[in-house]
């Protein structure tokens, strides 16, 4: 789904490097997708923080200015391919460092100080690496990713491609 006219649909995600993205992508290729699965194209892959869906185009300076939140660099290790029972494909970090969950939980906050709501799930880090795969094979293993994390940005989503508004560090 797209943005309506005068929205932006936005989401605050750990961009990879091109490094990491090389990484995730062989992780994404080790696996057998049915016929009818839609694998995520390279450049998408990234882990979601926050959604935020469509919001009014007119709030993006605010937007872009109150995500800025303090966090301290962390490290997140990825090696775990899952199938869940809806059919998404999706690469699990091995744990959940402090780190990660205390920027999830700065950005909470400053979507609840924008007068946004945080979605009520409990946060699963994780990358999607393909969409209605039920009936994929799943890699055993794959290469060990360890990946640094010392910035967060915030996305916009548009016709399908996703352009990086602005990078917090």
């Amino acid at each position: 789904m797209d943005a309506q006219p005068d929205t932006t649909r936005l989401f605050l995600a750990l961009w990879p490097d091109d490094a990491v993205r090389d990484q995730l992508r062989a992780w994404r290729d080790a696996w057998t997708w049915p016929r009818g699965a839609t694998p995520v194209h390279t450049a998408k892959l990234h882990v979601t923080l926050h959604f935020l869906g469509n919001q009014p185009t007119a709030r993006l300076p605010d937007l872009l200015d109150g995500f800025q939140v303090p966090f301290d660099s962390f490290r997140l290790q990825f090696g775990r391919a899952e199938l869940s029972h809806n059919g998404i494909g999706w690469l699990a970090p091995h744990g959940e460092p402090r780190g990660l969950l205390d920027l999830h939980a700065r950005l909470s906050d400053a979507l609840l100080a924008l007068g946004l709501t945080p979605e009520a799930r409990t946060y699963r880090p994780h990358v999607t690496m393909a969409r209605r795969a039920n009936g994929a094979g799943v890699p055993a293993s794959g290469p060990q990713i360890d990946w640094a994390i010392g910035h967060y940005a915030l996305v916009e989503s548009r016709a399908g491609a996703y352009t990086v508004l602005k990078e917090y560090s």
